[in-house]
């Protein structure tokens, strides 16, 4: 645990030189560590298959290229060495920028170059997304699945090491457990992160997704119909059928006593914690009638 506990400190300390606008001075480690910065060729660097984000808008990538043909890659893209190959490097973060950089028809990039290894790399490609707020709700808890299931962490041990509290690491996980169709939505962009975890308390999420999204209603409206199932019913156009108190014991025995005393069946229909209520005889032929008439001592001709 000692051993991860440095590595969490150093992840967290040095990201925001790793990815900074200029090449800062090594940073001791117990890893063998190779730091260099340099000018290469657009070609010679290559996507991360690990890489937690997967979604890259075509309007994005055109508005960033726009701005790269102005100013050009001001940031450098942080990669290691491509293993088997010689000048050639895997992205680690950054990859959003090299896509756009060869729509803009850049030639060269700048990198930043670090030797570190696949768990490295997957903690610092999530680490810079999560802090740029460049991945989608459902790409950031794949990234923290992806280290719980392949590095053995814990969700606090992650929430350390990607500066987030433990309860934002464990309820975006949860948003894995949604229905595809919530998840594409998610995705696209159609929803947020809050009406996810909205989505999660409720028995049919993909119905309250798709009213969310046609209605285009606020994280706080889906919150409050989370909490009350009959106004997600509501919202569809369906009838609420409101559940009638079921009857206490005491009711019921008086309710079989008159009705075996009467020979009609009688209804109590007493309100819990009042005193007010009210008594239901029914009669099937008016011979009945007469007879409920004659024991109450009323004339009926």
């Amino acid at each position: 645990m000692a051993d991860k506990d440095v590595k969490n400190k150093r992840l967290g300390r040095g990201l925001a030189a790793l990815i900074g606008d200029s090449a800062p001075e090594a940073v001791a480690t117990p890893e063998k560590v190779v730091r260099d910065s340099r000018r290469v060729p657009i070609e010679h660097l290559e996507p991360n298959p690990r890489n937690p984000r997967k979604t890259f808008t075509e309007k994005d990538l055109g508005d960033l290229a726009e701005s790269l043909k102005a100013k050009g890659i001001v940031q450098p893209i942080l990669v290691r060495p491509a293993a088997g190959k010689t000048n050639r490097f895997e992205i680690i973060a950054g990859e959003r920028r090299w896509r756009a950089a060869q729509r803009a028809g850049l030639h060269e990039a700048p990198i930043i170059i670090r030797d570190v290894t696949d768990q490295e790399a997957l903690e610092l490609a999530i680490i810079e997304n999560v802090q740029r707020a460049d991945l989608n709700p459902i790409e950031e808890a794949m990234g923290y699945d992806q280290l719980t299931a392949e590095f053995k962490y814990s969700q606090g041990e992650l929430a350390k090491v990607i500066g987030k509290s433990r309860s934002h690491v464990a309820n975006t996980m949860r948003l894995l457990k949604l229905p595809n169709s919530v998840k594409d939505y998610l995705a696209e962009g159609l929803l947020t992160a809050g009406h996810a975890r909205a989505l999660i308390t409720v028995d049919d999420p993909a119905a309250l997704a798709e009213l969310i999204v046609e209605k285009g209603l606020t994280v706080r409206d889906a919150e409050k119909i989370s909490q009350d199932p009959a106004a997600l019913a509501k919202l569809k156009g369906e009838k609420v059928q409101s559940e009638k108190p079921q009857k206490d014991a005491d009711t019921k025995a008086l309710e079989k006593r008159l009705t075996d005393t009467l020979g009609l069946k009688v209804v109590v229909g007493h309100k819990p914690g009042k005193e007010s209520g009210d008594l239901k005889i029914k009669y099937t032929s008016l011979e009945q009638l007469d007879e409920i008439c004659r024991k109450l001592g009323v004339e009926t001709r």
